[in-house]
């Protein structure tokens, strides 16, 4: 399977929407006109295409120089733990490598832990670090 990669800010909305949907994150999907700003306001956005099929989606936000949040990572159903997301972070972090901070909030899962863990991520609850977060 032939799996290309592009930097850009500028998607199909129908694409991205399949996509966050496909994964459940149906929060994002209720205000597409919202979501696309906020990809457009991303500091870097790369997708992983499969042909013309939007398979994969990484987004950071940040000042790309003391800080860097991955905001979203996301790869459809059919094509995960294939790889995809490993290398849309390893393109990440590559593209950020001088940057110190690299944070990330997620749900905690087994799966989701090991994925993280094995991308260098330590969590905040092995005690050398600690976190903080306010929703609305």
């Amino acid at each position: 399977m032939k799996i290309t990669f592009k930097n850009s800010k500028e998607l199909d909305i129908e694409k991205v929407e399949k996509l966050y949907n496909d994964v459940g994150w149906v929060s994002y999907t209720k205000k597409m006109e919202v979501l696309q700003q906020a990809l457009r306001n991303s500091l870097e956005v790369i997708t992983a295409w499969h042909g013309e099929e939007l398979i994969g989606l990484i987004r950071a936000v940040g000042d790309g120089l003391t800080i860097l949040y991955v905001q979203d990572i996301l790869v459809l159903n059919a094509y995960q733990n294939q790889g995809v997301a490993t290398q849309l972070m390893d393109k990440m972090l590559e593209k950020f490598k001088n940057v110190r901070q690299k944070v990330l909030l997620t749900e905690e899962a087994p799966d989701v832990r090991h994925f993280y863990e094995k991308n260098e991520f330590q969590s905040c609850d092995q005690g050398r670090i600690v976190a903080f977060a306010k929703f609305n």
